[in-house]
């Protein structure tokens, strides 16, 4: 397609370039946008140097070979307006109308999305690209005219912003030209970000096309000619164009293939443009009486058309001298919707909106691309959804009935599943290609006709999202998965939670847990079970939202009247001194008449008095969290007998943060004496690292924990 983005486009120049699809153009709107959009321009440059508005000029020139409307036009001229000069959204609307003035809002906002930024950020920016697209998509269309223009005159950048800039016209706005059906777009711009990616890749190609070019002549010339030969041979009106492959295409399909250029085949296409679409399968045939069709390369779009309105008959063939040449057939309106994509539900001719009748209506293209995209929740995976359906192409596949199924290129069964409804891709269990049995990771071809077996209480598994493709099945995959999971994250939180309530003595009810969620502000009771199970909350935190008073905060010590959990309401509990059991420690309780309950170490030698007393056992255990050091245990210590070292036995003590509440000498020799030490502690695990310190004493010769202790030692309580 012929370029206009020269330097010194006149108003006349083109009001012409637009009269000449649309005579009845508003030639005064348009003059008048033009000089509103020079004057707001005015003094600014670009990095080239040149005045400012000859890129305006440009993208609207650009978007004439579209032969689009005036509005779209009138907003090319003053797409930068509103962002980078003193004109407002209101005085644009004030004199070009509300329609211009929102796609020039619409555009500045595109401007601003930066989608070459990070994961999350990236997918945000996206979403609201689609949101743009949705309102009016000849905001995109403007900005794919923009961009274009931009990549033709990329050279005043620095090499770092050439870089950026290529990179995101790869991965973002040239598959998106493609996905609207702007074939030659999409060519322009890979091509030329290809220029500045690996400008040595793409001088290779240019080389050995001109060598081979040198070798075997102009192929094209004699190969349409050849064409048009059989085509007047067979009575058939046409025209016929050939052309070489671009240079990025010809490098892609060389690192798909991992094939040289010398021994890649098809690298001419060839379009054959006839005036009904009966004619066409005529050309088909001649074109296959005249060549030999290669096998598996036949595609038919007219009958099954792209959803994008695309419409053709490929095909490749073996040419002169075994050349392997990709030919297109299809009619003129055929072909000025594969020119100009969705963009041709705007074009004029002859003054009016052209009524293509192969144009897809853009608010329904839109929908139903948005459609896809809408189920993904997670930002990296609505990201993959769009990638994915931006850069798919399409194969054709028939259920048992004869209903077409169209499937991006490499979709497997399950992606035909799922296409087919959310239910049967769920239930799938295995699938018949051609009424052969088939792995689920086959992947499908042209025409095959597919059958999905399913079963009851089957659900997907998680290699299903490494086999399928499309947006869709990888969806409704995660989606399935995490429903999955939520069902054993919430039984495993009402576990978690019965466990958290019964250390502080209660029960986990159903009226507790929704108290619960609401004071934790989460949807239901449900889900703060499977927030439970997976870890995103803690029981403790349950139960504080329901009884504070109960549960200490981190950090605030135990109340040691409540340090027992088990009792019942007003049941009071003393500590056995016989056995001196810990926080940390595994205890039961024994009741008596007037005294409450008498808390044991479960290993308490005293427990075997109350065997035959069952009903006085009760099962305890601590409360969670620090304790006071108010936890009386006794310590058996042999100790040199030397002076001072008692002193700095209890300093140690000390340093410790245990408190001796009571000192019993037991044996004194001339050279050792052994004493029990009464000390208050936090817990088990408080004795434990106490007993480490004073063992790596020196003058300790023995230390253990003494208990059952006889009857005539000294209970430091009393």
């Amino acid at each position: 397609m012929q370029t206009l983005d020269q330097i010194d486009i006149t108003a006349d120049d083109l009001v012409t370039l637009v009269s000449k699809y649309n005579p009845r153009a508003n030639v005064d709107k348009l003059r008048a946008a033009y000089a509103f959009g020079r004057d707001m321009h005015e003094g600014q440059r670009r990095h080239s140097g040149e005045p400012y508005f000859n890129h305006p000029v440009a993208v609207a020139a650009i978007l004439t070979e579209q032969q689009l409307d005036d509005a779209t036009i009138i907003t090319a001229l003053l797409h930068d307006t509103i962002e980078d000069t003193q004109a407002s959204y209101l005085e644009v609307t004030r004199l070009f109308g509300a329609e211009v003035a929102g796609l020039v809002d619409g555009v500045t906002k595109l401007t601003n999305l930066q989608l070459n930024s990070n994961q999350t950020k990236q997918a945000e920016n996206f979403r609201k690209l689609f949101m743009a697209m949705s309102k009016d998509l000849r905001v995109i269309l403007v900005k794919l005219a923009d961009r274009l223009h931009n990549m033709r005159t990329i050279k005043a950048m620095r090499p770092d912003k050439q870089a950026q800039k290529a990179r995101e016209t790869m991965d973002i706005y040239a598959p998106l030209a493609g996905r609207m059906g702007m074939q030659w777009m999409r060519e322009e711009l890979e091509d030329l970000a290809f220029k500045v990616l690996n400008p040595d890749g793409r001088a290779s190609i240019i080389r050995r096309f001109i060598n081979l070019q040198r070798e075997t002549g102009d192929v094209i010339q004699r190969i349409t000619g050849d064409m048009r030969a059989e085509l007047d041979r067979a009575g058939i009106d046409a025209q016929v164009f050939g052309r070489a492959k671009k240079p990025y295409a010809i490098w892609r399909k060389m690192e798909e293939k991992d094939q040289t250029f010398s021994r890649l085949s098809d690298i001419y296409g060839f379009r054959i443009i006839t005036a009904r679409e009966e004619d066409c399968y005529r050309a088909l045939g001649a074109i296959h009486q005249r060549w030999r069709a290669v096998p598996g390369r036949f595609k038919d779009y007219i009958s099954q058309p792209k959803s994008n309105g695309y419409r053709s008959i490929h095909t490749t063939v073996s040419g002169r001298d075994g050349k392997r040449v990709e030919v297109q057939i299809r009619t003129s309106p055929m072909h000025d919707v594969a020119e100009t994509g969705v963009a041709a539900h705007w074009s004029y001719r002859d003054g009016v909106r052209s009524q293509n009748p192969f144009a897809v209506d853009p608010a329904k293209w839109i929908t139903q691309l948005s459609e896809q995209f809408d189920a993904e929740e997670d930002h990296e995976d609505f990201l993959e959804a769009v990638k994915l359906e931006m850069y798919s192409d399409q194969v054709f596949c028939f259920t048992p009935k004869g209903e077409v199924v169209k499937l991006p290129r490499g979709a497997t069964p399950i992606d035909f599943a799922f296409a087919i409804h959310t239910r049967i891709g769920i239930a799938c269990v295995g699938a018949k290609v051609d009424h052969m049995r088939v792995p689920l990771w086959t992947r499908l071809k042209n025409g095959q006709n597919v059958e999905i077996m399913t079963a009851e209480g089957q659900s997907p598994q998680a290699t299903w999202l490494d086999i399928a493709t499309t947006g869709k099945a990888r969806s409704a995959i995660r989606r399935a998965l995490r429903e999955e999971d939520r069902a054993r994250f919430v039984k495993l939180g009402r576990e978690l939670a019965r466990s958290a309530f019964e250390h502080v003595g209660r029960k986990a009810t159903d009226k507790a847990l929704a108290t619960a969620a609401r004071h934790m502000r989460i949807g239901s009771r449900t889900d703060l079970l499977a927030r439970l199970g997976s870890a995103e909350i803690t029981g403790r935190e349950v139960v504080q939202a329901v009884y504070p008073d109960l549960t200490p905060k981190p950090g605030e010590k135990v109340d040691a009247a409540r340090a027992v959990i088990g009792l019942s309401p007003g049941q009071s509990f003393e500590r056995a001194f016989c056995c001196q059991p810990l926080p940390g420690e595994r205890i039961v309780g024994i009741t008596f008449k007037g005294r409450g309950v008498v808390v044991h170490a479960i290993d308490c030698d005293r427990l075997s008095t109350y065997e035959d007393s069952p009903e006085r056992w009760l099962d305890l255990r601590w409360h969670e969290g620090p304790h006071s050091a108010i936890y009386g245990a006794t310590l058996d210590v042999t100790l040199n007998n030397d002076a001072g070292t008692l002193g700095r036995i209890c300093t140690l003590i000390g340093e410790s943060r245990a408190n001796i509440s009571n000192l019993q000498f037991v044996d004194r020799k001339p050279d050792f004496y052994r004493l029990l030490i009464y000390v208050e502690l936090r817990d088990a695990a408080h004795l434990h690292s106490l007993m480490l310190t004073l063992e790596a004493e020196s003058d300790v010769a023995a230390i253990a924990r003494a208990r059952n202790i006889a009857q005539g030692a000294v209970d430091p309580a009393d």
